[in-house]
């Protein structure tokens, strides 16, 4: 038999001494926090070695592309944090300053990775040790792909807006590591220049990501504050 959902309503509410109080609210979300902790520590330690892979990867090849996607990975397990900390705490304002978090670690990812995208533009560089390129864009999907089942599935099963957010981030996030496999392509091919320009889509479609995002957490404000009243009713 599967668990009810954490999200559901209490059955049964008590008057104790004129007091009321219901013990299936008061149990639930203990139980949110710990699923909310547990689906950000496993989506934090695969971003994180995905990101790891993929930095000593980029010290063998320089490929800015790769580069690209590596600063976002790194964001993307670094806003796990305090989305962690506001299920910890269980508290509905901390997922949202949570969610203004992940949105702003986007931007900021988007931001370097379009400077470091410029500066090969400037200053080129052939790349080598093109195959293991290629694996390291392979890694940043995979990475991406769990995290964002991960996410997806906690958000859904807990209602929350910053973590379907994170996962949705997540998903589109592994479609843009894939840019790295095209990038080991044609730079084989021998257009050396494809590298900074996939890395100049890469930032792109990242700030895409961060508008969408964006778009999602203001969106979910209102059934947040809902939520919020409901836990001080």
């Amino acid at each position: 038999m599967s668990a009810e959902p954490v999200t559901r309503h209490a059955d049964h509410d008590h008057d104790h001494d004129g007091h009321g109080h219901s013990h299936g609210l008061v149990d639930r979300s203990i139980i949110r926090s710990r699923e909310g902790v547990k689906a950000v520590s496993i989506s934090l330690a695969v971003l994180g070695i995905a990101a790891g892979i993929q930095l000593a990867i980029f010290t063998l090849s320089g490929s800015v592309a790769l580069l690209a996607d590596l600063i976002h990975n790194f964001g993307d397990a670094l806003t796990a944090i305090p989305l962690g900390i506001a299920f910890f705490l269980r508290s509905v304002r901390g997922e949202k300053v949570a969610g203004l978090a992940v949105v702003l670690a986007i931007f900021v990812s988007a931001c370097v990775a379009l400077y470091a995208t410029i500066m090969r533009f400037i200053h080129p560089q052939d790349l080598t040790h093109l195959w293991v390129l290629a694996l390291a864009g392979v890694v940043g999907f995979v990475g991406n792909e769990i995290a964002a089942r991960v996410r997806l599935r906690a958000g859904k099963r807990l209602a929350s807006a910053a973590m379907t957010a994170d996962g949705n981030h997540a998903r589109i996030d592994g479609f843009v590591s894939l840019g790295v496999v095209a990038s080991a392509i044609v730079v084989a091919l021998g257009a050396q220049i494809a590298d900074p320009i996939i890395g100049l889509t890469i930032t792109l479609v990242i700030l895409k990501i961060t508008w969408d995002s964006w778009n999602t957490v203001r969106n979910a404000t209102i059934d947040l504050d809902h939520v919020d009243d409901e836990h001080h009713d």
